[in-house]
């Protein structure tokens, strides 16, 4: 390709002349994929991808270093009276394409790396009072843990350590894929460079053991069910030094035989007899803190909401406790004495209610009625 005919490197990428680093980085391994010779099934197309593999390559190796670009931002595909020179931009155009073909080939560019550790999630069953009030929870949690006996080298001792004799212990052995040269990680080995003689009689080579390790983890008061708490570092160890990943503790709460939540609210259905609902009185209710009176009012409606400051859950953030919510249910009787009938036919005739079902309601659904 004639130099007078070469494209705007940035045309050639498809991103803006301000466009970041990492903008370049992305819009050429999107193209090194699309273009890449040996991925093409149109033997008619292979030699067109080829140019433009080739074209964005070029594009990426001046863009992708900061000196190179300056000089091409002024100068254009000159580069100036010194032109673009060797400069560092290689080290990062190796580096992406040694990304691109890991994915193509399943290789890599040398030694293991560092690998983060696998975040873990523990499933924590709480009572309904465990959650409002908090606990000291006790957790026994399974992960893979870096053996302690080998420091995670997987050898016995230092001197159980060689050196890989295939890829001189660079860990990478050098292919030939398609008109380019890569390397990828040596299969001797696996990409450490290095062969253990004898494994460490603990993790049998691997540099990571199975255990079980307990912990101690304080649950806040008025944790609700799908919360999770995050314990940094506390899942699995990374492979090849990482870092060990985290600890999520999901709350499972049970339910309560007589309380709903309600946000930080307790909620609490309390059944009446309709006489107290009308004459009101007082009745005896249950809370998380023991008993209490509460008093109900002349004339008190079906579902009316009776509420006892300071008695819900506290709110994680801030401690402030919510309310208990006492919900009013009627109990209308089933069956009654000849005297409480006598006593409600004569309320019957007082109120003016009729006992004939031939208007669809019976006296009961009456006496339900007059206390709605």
């Amino acid at each position: 390709m004639a130099q007078s005919a070469k494209r705007d490197y940035y045309e050639v990428l498809s991103v803006d002349r301000n466009a970041s680093e990492d903008e370049i980085k992305k819009a050429f391994r999107k193209l090194a994929r699309q273009y890449h010779p040996d991925l093409q099934t149109d033997p008619g197309k292979k030699k067109a991808a080829e140019e433009k593999f080739k074209e964005s390559g070029e594009a990426y190796e001046i863009l992708s270093d900061p000196e190179r670009r300056k000089k091409y931002d002024m100068f254009g595909h000159s580069g100036g009276p010194q032109g673009f020179g060797g400069g560092e931009g290689q080290g990062g155009f190796e580096d992406v394409f040694g990304d691109i073909f890991e994915g193509f080939f399943g290789g890599g560019r040398g030694r293991s790396r560092a690998e983060a550790g696998t975040d873990l999630q523990y499933n924590l069953e709480l009572s309904f009072e465990e959650a409002v009030t908090g606990k000291e929870a006790k957790l026994k949690v399974p992960r893979w843990e870096t053996c302690d006996t080998c420091h995670g080298s997987g050898a016995r001792s230092e001197k159980s350590i060689r050196t890989c004799h295939s890829c001189k212990g660079s860990g990478t052995i050098r292919l030939q894929q398609g008109f380019f040269t890569i390397n990828r990680p040596c299969g001797e080995c696996q990409g450490t460079g290095r062969i253990i003689a004898e494994p460490c009689s603990e993790c049998r080579g691997n540099r990571r053991v199975y255990r079980e390790r307990n912990l101690s983890v304080t649950i806040p008061a008025g944790m609700e069910p799908g919360m999770r708490l995050r314990l940094s570092h506390e899942g699995e160890h990374g492979a090849n030094g990482g870092p060990p990943g985290d600890l999520y503790v999901a709350i499972i709460v049970k339910p309560h035989k007589f309380f709903t939540r309600k946000g930080n609210d307790i909620l609490y259905d309390l059944p009446i007899h309709f006489v107290i609902a009308t004459l009101g009185g007082k009745v005896e209710v249950p809370t998380l803190k023991g008993s209490t009176i509460v008093k109900v009012p002349e004339g008190t409606q079906p579902d009316k909401i009776l509420r006892l400051k300071g008695l819900g859950i506290p709110s994680v953030k801030t401690r402030q406790p919510g309310d208990q919510l006492i919900r009013i249910k009627i109990q209308i009787p089933t069956k009654v004495t000849p005297r409480e009938r006598e006593l409600l036919m004569e309320l019957a005739q007082e109120s003016q209610v009729s006992t004939e079902q031939g208007d669809g309601e019976g006296l009961f659904d009456k006496v339900k009625n007059l206390f709605e």
